[in-house]
């Protein structure tokens, strides 16, 4: 397995508002001397924070030469695989699910993502010739696992979850897809669910195919406090505020896996995703909320339900946080900088 992670990391300690929290900006200097012809530059940690590696300089600007290929926006190109095409989603319900609506409420979600002017956001970036991802998601089935690494989950499990659920024929192998283990409320993943992230994404072979999965936990009875949005921990859009939770979650590492499946594609200067740079922003503050019947939270509504998605970083303009992009629609007022709601995969809320 690929050890590499995206995590999406906590905003702990700072009060989750409307507009999100900012995680602290943790980075890690390297003292490694790195062989003739490289350089240390930053990268993702896969726990939410920039670490240094060595790298060859003239590999980024190499690798990402097309004129076609976006630059000067809060994130860079480093020559690695997108996913262009469909993206397959599968979801693995990890657990005892019996009698909660997650099911629903996030099978709804990604039947209803893609084509939307949300997930549009991701044409914004490409792969190293200048082709623009599509705005196109399949949602292509689910399986359940009744427990079979029991509660206590390390990374490893996660991936044997994915690769069993392969193997065994319940999930086909599909290197288009990205394969969701959603685990239940009972279920800790022990590498940092709830203190160091909320869901995290990777990729791992199955045969020989290359497979991007991730992990999204239902934070509802462990970490509410942590990984659901401050103003939905008691009333929910879906009245079900750790599905609600996960329902963003899901997104930010279904981006994240589009843009950089193999963690060395599109990320910053600090070694941070394109859904990293937003998380826990909501659009509050640009007036893209708004309070449902129930008097919960919302921004987005996709197939007759209302949802709490985090923003999402435009690769244009100059970058900066939105909610959607149209092909028409003109940058915001000076383009510029949304902001970073928080660090890691969210890759931090992980990443």
């Amino acid at each position: 397995m690929n050890q590499r992670k995206r995590v999406l990391a906590l905003a702990i300690g700072f009060a989750l508002m409307g507009t999100g929290g900012a995680a602290i900006a943790h980075v890690t200097s390297s003292s490694t001397l790195c062989s003739q012809g490289k350089t240390h530059q930053w990268v993702p940690s896969g726990k939410g924070w920039g670490v240094q590696a060595c790298r060859k300089p003239q590999a980024t600007s190499a690798l990402a030469s097309s004129a076609a290929v976006p630059t000067g926006n809060g994130i860079n190109y480093n020559g690695g695989p997108v996913m262009l095409g469909t993206k397959d989603v599968y979801f693995i319900w990890y657990g005892n699910w019996s009698g909660n609506t997650a099911s629903t409420i996030l099978t709804n979600l990604a039947q209803n993502l893609g084509g939307s002017p949300y997930f549009n956001i991701n044409t914004t970036y490409t792969d190293g010739s200048g082709n623009p991802i599509q705005n196109a998601i399949a949602y292509s089935g689910s399986t359940t696992d009744n427990y079979s690494f029991g509660t206590q989950l390390s990374d490893a499990n996660v991936a044997s979850v994915v690769s069993n659920a392969i193997s065994s024929g319940a999930l086909p192998n599909d290197p288009n897809g990205v394969y969701f283990v959603m685990t239940s409320p009972d279920v800790n993943e022990t590498s940092g669910f709830c203190t160091q992230y909320c869901g995290w994404h990777n990729n791992t072979t199955v045969g020989s195919s290359n497979i991007k999965y991730a992990f999204v936990g239902d934070p509802a009875t462990q970490c509410a406090s942590s990984c659901e949005p401050q103003q939905n921990q008691t009333t929910s859009p879906n009245q079900n505020p750790g599905a609600d939770a996960m329902a963003s979650i899901f997104s930010h590492e279904l981006e994240e896996a589009t843009t950089d499946p193999d963690g060395n594609a599109w990320y910053d200067s600090q070694g941070m995703e394109n859904a990293d740079k937003c998380a826990w922003h909501f659009g509050a503050s640009a007036g893209n909320t708004y309070t449902t019947a129930d008097g919960a939270t919302a921004n987005m509504n996709l197939g007759g339900r209302d949802y709490l998605i985090q923003q999402n970083w435009v690769n244009a303009a100059g970058g900066y946080c939105a909610l959607s992009l149209s092909s028409s629609a003109p940058p915001p007022s000076g383009g510029g900088y949304g902001g970073y709601g928080g660090y890691g995969g969210y890759g931090g809320y992980g990443g």
